[in-house]
């Protein structure tokens, strides 16, 4: 059936024939309607046929074009007719969508004869029709009483979450239900561009389920359990593989391993391993040549599928160049402790690091007679300058305590920390310190004690980094640092076992391919 809109004339007389403007009573004389009623038989009348016009008038509209009425006009309607994704020969499946009161806007119906039968291709937001997006249901609808609608995203640069939301068409009322219940267990101020998220909703608009994701192993989920909210923390399972690189240097050590398609963080951490025997920073050659056997940390993804994260443990590792060649495996004792160790079960790490830091380079070095660069006097530098971005983390060289931790004059921010043999170690002019960290703490080897600065006397950002000896200074490159503990004798068959099973997959020498798997 379809209606045809009446004419002002053509609309009187209607109401003329339904509702006579004077109406008989029952000694035969009339009596005048009331106006107001008369009015509001119009808009009644006007209503009616205006919404079955629309209802008509789509049957032959364009199927891909929005049809809208505005929530205030309808409110009084049981509901809103929402016409979902039908076969194209087949009638168009109808369903009631109820208006959310966080979504009070507009509530487009949407015909799309091409489309998979159930699939949702429309939702309401608090957006204008024109500008609104249509979003694609990740699962399709087996029934007509409920179906989800999935939107998905990624916080961009300079964007918040809600910006990110709303961008998509989402409502300020399900934006700010999402933030305030995720607040038990995540901060949306601490968001970043790149930063993923899933939005569930059911016909109505409600949220079933949200999960926001920082980074590939923490995550962190809504969900809707019938009665309330729950909010938890998520941090992803990950599954080890074993995998080897090897390659040969040709500008840098970080490079090469980039190039053969890891992560900085393995070089980090082969780097770190062999801090004791190999200035990274320094001692890297052009030709040098470098095996790493190392795990690969996977985890499974919403479609089941398996995600490389990030680099895990290195378990044997070979550098050979202009150092000569430096061989390490890993070992753990019955405990889970594990430590590396060279080929003849000796420790690789020693009592103090070779540096507090990762340095571009060394500005000043030990010495009894230096010209200031300020001053312009000669003096001894007692001491060597390792030159490094601002705010590059600085890290104790050797187990200890904090004995100072202050200003102090020309040498600006500064710490200084005892150590076992009568060894104190300073660290000057800092930018600021680690949190928390005060006097009487006990600190490791390479915990994080401050950041580079160029605070005091200073011509940039650095480190001047000094140890003394029984109250004396010394040439920290000089000092003989003792070695850690050797394997544990009542240990050493187990851990030659071992050792050649992992210098056996390690090889004999570069592979010139990164990723082997075992």
């Amino acid at each position: 059936m379809r209606f045809e809109p009446f004419s002002r004339e053509g609309l009187r007389s209607l109401m003329d024939k339904l509702m006579p403007t004077e109406v008989p009573k029952a000694d035969g004389s009339k009596v005048a309607r009331s106006g107001v009623a008369w009015v509001l038989a119009v808009i009644g009348l006007v209503l009616g046929f205006g919404i079955g016009s629309q209802m008509g008038t789509a049957e032959s509209a364009d199927p891909l074009m929005p049809h809208s009425i505005p929530v205030d006009d309808v409110a009084s309607l049981p509901a809103l007719p929402a016409v979902m994704a039908a076969d194209k020969d087949a009638a168009a499946d109808v369903r009631h969508l109820h208006i959310d009161n966080q979504q009070r806007a507009f509530a487009p119906v949407i015909t799309v004869a091409d489309s998979p039968p159930g699939q949702v291709l429309a939702k309401y937001a608090s957006v204008s029709i024109d500008s609104l997006p249509i979003h694609h249901s990740t699962s399709e609808t087996t029934t007509h009483e409920s179906f989800t609608l999935v939107t998905r995203g990624e916080i961009g640069l300079g964007e918040s979450l809600g910006s990110s939301l709303r961008r998509q068409g989402i409502s300020p009322g399900t934006v700010h239900l999402i933030a305030t219940e995720m607040r038990k267990v995540f901060d949306f101020r601490r968001s970043r561009p790149g930063d993923q998220y899933r939005l569930g909703q059911d016909s109505d608009g409600r949220v079933l389920d949200f999960r926001y994701s920082q980074g590939p192993e923490e995550s962190f989920y809504l969900a809707w359990e019938g009665t309330r909210y729950t909010v938890r923390k998520e941090t992803a399972e990950l599954q080890p593989q074993i995998a080897k690189i090897a390659g040969v240097i040709d500008s840098s050590f970080y490079g090469a391993v980039l190039s053969l398609g890891e992560q900085s963080a393995l070089a980090s951490e082969f780097a770190r391993i062999l801090a004791w025997d190999i200035d990274f920073s320094r001692n890297v050659h052009q030709g040098d040549e470098f095996q790493i056997l190392y795990e690969r940390l996977y985890r499974r993804n919403d479609d089941g599928d398996e995600v490389y994260v990030r680099p895990g443990r290195v378990l044997a590792g070979r550098y050979d160049g202009r150092v000569g060649e430096h061989t390490v495996v890993y070992f753990e004792d019955e405990r889970g402790i594990g430590a590396y160790f060279r080929p003849d079960g000796s420790s690789v790490e020693r009592a103090f690091l070779a540096a507090p830091l990762e340095f571009s380079r060394i500005s000043s070095r030990f010495t009894r007679a230096r010209a200031h660069p300020i001053l312009n006097v000669t003096r001894p530098h007692l001491g060597i300058d390792y030159a490094a971005p601002r705010g590059t983390p600085v890290w104790a060289v050797a187990d200890g305590v904090v004995e100072y931790r202050a200003r102090a004059g020309a040498s600006g921010n500064l710490i200084r920390i005892r150590h076992a043999g009568g060894y104190t170690s300073h660290y000057a002019h800092l930018s600021k310190f680690a949190a928390k960290l005060s006097v009487g703490d006990r600190v490791e080897q390479k915990q994080l004690i401050g950041y580079v600065g160029s605070t005091g006397l200073s011509t940039g950002p650095h480190v001047c980094f000094r140890v003394k000896k029984d109250g004396n200074y010394v040439d920290p490159m000089r000092i003989a640092s003792p070695a850690g503990a050797p394997v544990d004798v009542k240990k050493f068959v187990v851990f030659q076992n071992i050792r050649d099973q992992l210098l056996a997959d390690l090889g004999p020498g570069p592979l010139n391919r990164a990723d082997e798997a075992l």
